[in-house]
């Protein structure tokens, strides 16, 4: 495998961690009634290629499970973030 992509995942990787730990982060706020994190910050993140950590923090903390809106664009981020790797895999 060429630097580059190992390089690319490994940003991957650290991305959907950091994403993990915004949710993570946010559900600990919500129980101690301290600032919180925006849901349209927490759902951008999932957008930009943090599907798979956002998705995880949803299922493993159970947080903002029970907003529709996340159910469905969280999931809809994890296809997109696969359609976009799928993309740059066959075009380079």
């Amino acid at each position: 495998m060429e630097l580059v992509a190992l390089i690319a995942i490994g940003v991957l990787v650290l991305w959907n961690v950091v994403t993990f730990l915004m949710y993570s982060i946010d559900k600990r706020r919500a129980k101690t009634n301290a600032w919180r994190i925006k849901e349209s910050t927490l759902i951008a993140v999932a957008f930009l290629m943090g599907g798979v950590g956002a998705f995880l923090g949803m299922m493993l903390l159970r947080h903002k499970t029970k907003h529709l809106k996340f159910r469905l664009l969280v999931p809809l981020g994890v296809i997109v973030n696969i359609g976009v790797i799928v993309l740059l895999c066959y075009n380079f």
